[in-house]
């Protein structure tokens, strides 16, 4: 009986109709996306380099690579050596003038280099002395002090890792002046700071006068030498450490940057001419230190400082 014969119903579309509560949407388009991931798996983000420098640091490393030695150096004159000695300069062999007067200083030099250990005593004639400081007024007294053996760069983010702290370091820009070098060490040990970077050219290097003006604490706080200064700076950006440029002319000052509480560089420029065009270039943030009284610049050691206790602050809070 085909004319009671019933079609089955076909579906036209595969589409589903509305559903209730939708507003005519489809469900997924109501599914949210999870809350928002936390700043350490950012992408991009402060947070997620440093996060990442942990874990890479948290691996075992080959062994630290050295920055080199730097060369043998003589101090000369009774009371140079006299200082040397009492700062703790590192000493190989004391010289002394055959027949010398012996007044007071001579008795000390002798007293502090036997106390110590380690410091050999020579005695020689005196054209031998002259020839040796190419005929310098040596009163008899010279003191040799051993190459410096300079850390790698990579050596002091990886200590601070090692030891469960952010890396405080401090690079310093076109700096000549033993001074100024020995200031900063000091400032760095003085802080919590984590060492010194300097350029393997055209810069201070660990003489006498650094060791007497860092007042011992260069015994204790390392100094890393780089063949080149923007890369090691470039690889410390890779490693997650925030690198802040001190400039006079710096888009924020040094009290409003967030980042000084975490791994960090504090790159530092020559007195008269600051940082380089392509060490400028290289930080994350060039920032400046407010100065109420007006004076244009501030020496190297007194920037560091600053820069430091600021940063101490910082992690302390």
């Amino acid at each position: 009986m085909a004319g009671n014969s019933q079609r089955p119903n076909r579906r036209t579309s595969n589409k589903k109709g509305a559903q209730v509560g939708s507003g005519g949407k489809r469900r997924r388009g109501l599914e949210g996306k999870g809350p928002t991931p936390p700043a350490e798996m950012r992408k991009g983000h402060i947070k997620n380099r440093v996060a990442g420098a942990k874990a890479r640091q948290s691996a075992r490393r080959p062994a630290a690579r050295r920055g080199g030695k730097g060369t043998s150096e003589l101090v000369v004159g009774r009371n140079p050596v006299v200082e040397a000695l009492r700062e703790g300069v590192p000493a190989s062999t004391l010289y002394v003038q055959q027949f010398i007067d012996n007044d007071e200083r001579v008795r000390e030099a002798l007293k502090l280099a036997a106390d110590r250990g380690g410091v050999h005593l020579m005695e020689a004639p005196r054209p031998e002395l002259d020839r040796m400081t190419n005929g310098l007024n040596h009163q008899g007294l010279v003191l040799q002090i051993p190459p410096y053996e300079y850390a790698h760069p990579e050596d002091l983010s990886a200590a601070a890792y090692d030891d469960g702290e952010d890396p405080l370091i401090v690079a310093l820009d076109g700096v000549t002046d033993p001074r100024n070098l020995g200031a900063v060490v000091r400032s760095v040990a003085a802080f919590g700071g984590h060492g010194v970077v300097v350029p393997e050219r055209r810069a201070a290097g660990m003489t006498a006068g650094a060791w007497k003006t860092s007042a011992g604490t260069a015994a204790r706080t390392p100094v890393a030498r780089a063949t080149n200064l923007t890369r090691a700076l470039e690889a410390y950006r890779k490693e997650g450490l925030f690198v802040v440029g001190l400039a006079a002319d710096g888009e924020a000052e040094i009290q409003d940057v967030a980042a000084l509480d975490g791994p960090l560089v504090i790159v530092v420029g020559s007195e008269g001419k600051g940082l380089s065009r392509l060490v400028g270039e290289t930080c994350d943030m060039r920032v400046r230190i407010p100065m109420p009284g007006g004076a244009e610049s501030l020496n190297a050691g007194v920037a560091a400082g600053v820069a430091l206790y600021e940063a101490a602050r910082r992690r302390r809070a």
